[in-house]
C-alpha cells in the first residue's frame, strides 16, 4: 500500500495528518470495493436482491476478496444445502462468509454429522438456527450434545429434539439443563416422563431453574397435586405453558359460571389440560354444557373429560345424531350424553348411525363429513 504525499511542509505533525489521510482513503476505496463485489456476488450467486445483498454485506467489514465465501458457498453445496437454504443462513449470518472452512465449520458440522443429523435435515437445522456454527466446539457443542444424551437416552431422540428445537444447541450454559433435570426428578418424574416431555415441549429444559422450582411448589401446595399422583406431569405441563396472569383469567371464566375454588382445584387435579384450554373454548364449552344443557359444575368436576373433547369434530356431531334419531321417533340406545361422547368414533358409528342406514340413508354421510379431518 502507497501512501503519497504531495505536500512539501516540514511540520512533522502536518506531514504525519496529510499521509494518515491518504492511508485512511486507500482503506476506504478498499472496502467499499470488496463491500460492492459481495453485493453482485450474493445477487449473481444466491439470488438475493440488491437490497438483500447490501444489508448482508454491510456487516461483513473485513472482506479482502471472494475467495473465503466461494469456499463457505462451495462447502455447504457440498454438505447437501440447497440456495434456498443457504441464501436463507447467509442473511441471518453473513460473517459465516468470512469463516475458515477446515478450521471452523467442517469439525462443527462433522459433529452433528456423528450424531446423526445429514442432508436436509441437517442444512433445516443450520437454516433455521445458524448461531450453531458460531457456537464453540468443545465448549458448547459437545457438551450439550453430550448432555442431551443423558436426558433424552440416545442419538435418536437427541436429533428428534433438535429437529424440533434447533436453539437447544445454541442456548447458554447447559448445566442449566441438568440443574432442571435433577430437581424433576427430585419431585417424582421419572426418566421417561422427563424424556417425553423434553421431546414435546423442550423449552422446559432451558428455562430458569427458579421458575421451575416455584412452578413446582405452586404445584403441589396451591392446587394440591401430590407428587405421586398420575397427573403431577400433566399439571406441570398446564403451569409451564402460560403466565400466571392468563392462568387467573382462566380460573376466572370459570368462577363466573358459578364455580367455586374447589371446584375449579378439584377438576385440575383430574385433569389439569381443562385449564390448558384457550379462554375462548373454555368459554364455549361450558355455555354449551352449563347453560344450554344443564349441567352443574359438580357433575364437570367429577367428569372432566367432557370439557376436553372437540366441539366440532365430536361433541355437536354426535348430538345431531341423537336429534335425527329422536326427532323420528327411532328407538336407540338410552345411554347418558356423557357415555355417549366418551365412546370411540367406531363404537358409535356402530351403536348410532349403521343400524339406521335404512331409515336415514344420508345419516352415515353427513356425519363423516363432520367429523372428518
Amino acid at each position: 500500500m502507497v501512501i503519497t504525499r504531495t505536500s512539501t511542509f516540514h511540520a512533522h505533525g502536518f506531514r504525519f495528518s496529510f499521509g494518515f489521510y491518504s492511508l485512511r482513503s486507500h482503506y476506504l476505496y478498499s472496502s467499499s470495493t470488496s463491500s460492492h463485489s459481495l453485493v453482485n456476488y450474493l445477487v449473481d450467486s444466491l439470488g438475493f436482491s440488491k437490497q438483500e445483498a447490501t444489508t448482508a454485506s454491510s456487516k461483513v467489514t473485513s472482506l479482502k476478496s471472494l475467495n473465503n465465501p466461494n469456499l463457505v458457498i462451495d462447502f455447504f453445496k457440498q454438505t447437501g444445502f440447497d440456495n434456498t437454504q443457504i441464501k436463507t443462513i447467509v442473511s441471518r449470518s453473513p460473517k459465516l462468509l468470512i469463516r475458515n472452512v477446515s478450521k471452523t465449520l467442517k469439525p462443527k458440522f462433522q459433529c452433528l454429522m456423528d450424531l446423526g443429523l445429514s442432508g436436509s435435515d441437517l442444512a433445516n437445522v443450520i437454516a433455521r438456527d445458524s448461531v450453531i456454527v458460531h457456537r464453540g466446539l468443545d465448549t458448547h457443542l459437545r457438551p450439550t450434545i453430550d448432555c442431551l444424551r443423558r436426558i433424552l437416552g440416545g442419538d435418536d431422540d437427541v436429533i428428534k429434539a433438535i429437529k424440533r428445537a434447533p436453539w437447544l444447541l445454541t442456548f447458554g450454559p447447559h448445566h442449566t439443563m441438568e440443574t432442571n433435570l435433577l430437581l424433576l426428578r427430585n419431585f417424582g418424574f421419572t426418566d421417561e416422563k422427563i424424556r417425553k416431555l423434553a421431546l414435546i415441549y423442550p423449552s422446559y429444559l432451558t428455562q430458569k431453574t427458579k421458575r421451575i422450582k416455584d412452578l413446582l411448589h405452586r404445584l403441589e401446595n396451591d392446587f394440591r397435586v401430590p407428587r405421586d399422583s398420575s397427573m403431577f406431569h400433566h399439571g406441570f405441563q398446564v403451569l409451564s405453558s402460560q403466565k400466571k396472569s392468563k392462568l387467573d383469567r382462566k380460573i376466572g371464566i370459570f368462577k363466573s359460571f358459578g364455580w367455586s375454588d374447589d371446584d375449579v382445584l378439584g377438576m385440575f387435579r383430574k385433569l389439569p389440560h381443562c385449564i390448558g384450554l384457550s379462554e375462548v373454548r373454555i368459554e364455549e364449552k361450558l355455555n354449551l354444557f352449563m347453560k344450554e344443557l344443564g349441567f352443574l359444575p359438580a357433575f364437570l368436576v367429577s367428569h372432566p373429560a367432557i370439557l376436553v373433547y372437540s366441539l366440532e369434530k365430536r361433541v355437536i356431531p354426535r348430538m345431531q345424531v341423537l336429534k335425527s334419531l329422536d326427532e323420528r321417533k327411532l328407538e336407540r340406545r338410552m345411554w347418558s350424553l356423557y357415555t355417549v361422547l366418551t365412546l370411540t368414533e367406531s363404537r358409535f358409528v356402530e351403536c348410532f348411525v349403521l343400524p339406521y342406514k335404512d331409515q336415514i340413508p344420508d345419516l352415515y354421510d353427513i356425519h363423516e363429513k363432520t367429523v372428518a379431518p
